[in-house]
């Protein structure tokens, strides 16, 4: 088969894992020649793509975390081998426990070979995972969030390709994950335990970084979303720590024409579904509070 006509290829220099020494090669997505034909963005910032005559249904999500095929330590490609000596041990000590917890909900999977949604998923969970052995300085909280949100992004399209297997339960394990580690990532911000690292590509999705106003907008979004629904108090309190949250990008900090358009009229679409819910009056998104940055 022709490069061209390929859809993923796998690097020839070798990615050494750092916790068990075994070399692979990452598959790596190629891009071109209309594998990627992109569709609509959803409340959540993802992008959707359509499928093409020649490459079919493309999942761009399956590939960006480097996993090791051996003992399955996985982080971000620019994390991978950059975890600290000192946090080796603990990494290579939680080996068993992390391979054993995802094989109960999906045993065959395989990144010896080309990856399948299954293996998608299997990655970012296992990131989820192995970010916890991440000094601070990493911004583990953050990419946390981050693996867990594309991981339920992942468990949405499995429960659309097998309906009636639990993956939508599992999905909505997974946003929960999003919502407390997001939630945790601002708080981190603005007390100065954790930053949120600016130059990184915040995402949530591959192809566009919606920066800090992205991060924002998704807590609040998961808020929303995937809080609680149970109980009204605690409902009530999760729609205002929502609103407080999608305010702040409102903020005087940064002036709002510098902000994404985009963000910007989902964030006024947000606030007003949250001050529907609450019963108050719609107005304009306003914060004394700058953009929410420590």
């Amino acid at each position: 088969m022709s490069d061209s006509a390929r859809l993923t290829f796998f690097a020839k220099t070798q990615t050494r894992c750092p916790i068990c020494d075994t070399a692979f090669s990452r598959e790596e997505l190629r891009t071109g020649r209309g594998r990627l034909i992109a569709g609509k963005l959803s409340d959540d910032l993802r992008r959707h793509y359509e499928a093409s005559k020649k490459f079919g249904e493309v999942n761009p999500l399956i590939y960006p975390i480097s996993v090791c095929p051996s003992c399955f330590y996985s982080a971000l490609p620019h994390d991978f081998s950059a975890i600290p000596e000192e946090r080796k041990a603990a990494a290579d000590k939680n080996t068993d426990r992390r391979v054993s917890s995802f094989q109960s909900i999906a045993p065959a999977i395989d990144f010896n070979g080309p990856r399948g949604l299954k293996e998608g998923l299997a990655s970012h969970y296992f990131a989820m995972v192995c970010y916890d052995f991440f000094p601070r300085e990493f911004a583990p909280t953050f990419k946390q969030g981050l693996c867990a949100l594309r991981a339920a992004w992942l468990c949405d399209d499995l429960d659309r390709h097998a309906p009636g297997e639990n993956w939508d339960f599992l999905a909505k394990m997974f946003y929960r994950k999003a919502r407390f580690f997001y939630s945790q990532a601002v708080e981190k911000e603005q007390n100065g335990t954790e930053s949120i690292p600016n130059a990184s590509h915040l995402g949530p999705d591959l192809d566009k970084n919606y920066g800090y106003d992205g991060v924002l907008y998704i807590t609040g979004w998961l808020e929303y979303e995937h809080g609680p629904r149970e109980d009204d108090v605690k409902r009530r309190q999760a729609l205002a720590r929502a609103k407080r949250t999608v305010s702040r990008l409102f903020g005087m900090g940064r002036a709002s024409k510098s902000k994404p358009s985009i963000i910007l009229d989902m964030a006024r679409d947000l606030y007003a579904q949250i001050s529907d819910e609450m019963g108050e009056a719609p107005s304009e998104p306003k914060s004394d509070a700058g953009d929410g940055r420590a």
